[in-house]
């Protein structure tokens, strides 16, 4: 075949005998790959082809002529995940924030920036975690007064309410736009993964046992998703950052 888009095929012979074995070479154009291959007889019967490795074909030629039929395709490449210039490769976040890019969870704050330390609301981790879970639609009345239905957030936020992961600050408001604290953000996550079975305290000083996010700090803790502040203590009410926030889904989804 001639003027094959995306490559070129030659052929050993142009004239071969019965029985002679033909070489085909096909060479793909950059950014293309080969898509299909074929050789049949004069009665549309399809020859084995052996391949030889770096684009080489062989086939036994039969008694009759035969058609070389080639096709090259566009090779998909995975999107690279952006490159934050507040996110050096030394820093703890790296590793969670390349993964959080290059899974959909979240990009940047624009385009050359990720704001590490920037605070992350109470829509944005809901938004995350909906995101890790593949975006998944629900069909459930939000019931939080503030979450408007053409807000980015809203379809997070109703697949998290319909699944007992989130409650509001009240029952009619979700306050989106609030600080996320530690333990809100444990308990978020310990509900994202089916509030699973807890033994035992978290030890630490300011997690009352009967606190709502007792069982989630004790069950982050266990699992290594994050450790305390220092001084036996939790920090609790600690705002969480955009940084620390990837970090915790990334020791969650990718331990």
């Amino acid at each position: 075949p001639k003027n094959v888009k995306g490559g070129e095929v030659k052929t050993s012979h142009r004239y071969a005998e019965q029985g002679n074995t033909v070489t085909i070479t096909v060479d793909p154009d950059k950014g293309y790959e080969l898509d299909e291959l074929t050789v049949t007889d004069s009665k549309g019967r399809e020859l084995d082809l052996t391949d030889k490795g770096n684009g080489k074909y062989t086939f036994k030629m039969p008694g009759t002529r035969v058609e070389v039929e080639v096709s090259f395709k566009l090779i998909e490449t995975e999107p690279e995940a952006p490159a934050f210039a507040d996110v050096p490769a030394s820093a703890y976040y790296y590793d969670a924030v390349k993964w959080a890019a290059e899974q959909g969870i979240t990009g940047g704050t624009d385009e050359n920036h990720f704001s590490p330390d920037a605070s992350c609301t109470r829509a944005q981790i809901v938004t995350f975690l909906w995101r890790a879970a593949g975006s998944p639609v629900v069909n459930y009345i939000l019931p939080f007064e503030d979450v408007a239905e053409s807000s980015y957030y809203a379809e997070a936020v109703r697949w998290a309410a319909s699944q007992g992961i989130v409650s509001g600050v009240s029952p009619t408001r979700f306050g989106p736009d609030l600080p996320c604290t530690r333990a809100q953000a444990m308990t978020f996550l310990y509900g994202a993964m089916g509030s699973p079975a807890v033994t035992g305290g978290s030890g630490f000083l300011d997690v009352d046992g009967g606190a709502y996010y007792a069982g989630p700090v004790a069950w982050a803790v266990k699992n290594h998703i994050t450790s305390g502040t220092g001084n036996g203590l939790f920090g609790t009410e600690n705002i969480c950052t955009r940084a620390q926030i990837v970090t915790f889904l990334f020791g969650l989804y990718e331990k």
